[in-house]
């Protein structure tokens, strides 16, 4: 996951529970602790995902186009290109003689793939709602 991924559930969380009104950048900025136009960035994939719209004029800002309740984490992920497990290290220059140099990358690339697709299973069964129900349940106890 990357600091994309974090700050698009923050701000889909953040819009989930403040559906009364139109929501700034600047105020989700404050929100997720960066700076407006990195959520601006991060605002404009999850409109293109159809997660979110915008309004113009002096009263606009963000909301959700979709149920909190329907959106899923790996919904997110994909809206702003993460991935959850990425391919590591890679030997620049193998030893050609070494059957583990030369195979230990493609090995390594396979089972971070296999652990990516199983992370996708899990974030697929998780909504911006139960993020947003387990915030306020901490907040709560």
């Amino acid at each position: 996951m990357n600091g994309e991924f974090i700050i698009a559930v923050h701000v889909l969380a953040y819009l989930a529970n403040h559906l009364q009104r139109n929501i700034s950048s600047e105020e989700l900025s404050k929100s997720a602790c960066t700076n407006p136009a990195r959520i601006r960035k991060v605002m404009s994939e999850l409109r293109q995902a159809g997660l979110v719209e915008t309004r113009s004029g002096s009263e606009g800002g963000y909301l959700l186009k979709v149920p909190q309740e329907k959106i899923t984490l790996l919904q997110v992920l994909r809206a702003v290109g993460a991935q959850v497990v990425k391919p590591g290290w890679r030997i620049d220059h193998p030893y050609k003689a070494c059957l583990i140099s030369t195979g230990m990358g493609a090995v390594m690339d396979d089972l971070a793939a296999s652990l990516d697709e199983a992370c996708c299973v899990k974030l697929q069964q998780i909504t911006i709602s139960d993020i947003s129900a387990q915030l306020f349940k901490k907040k709560v106890s």
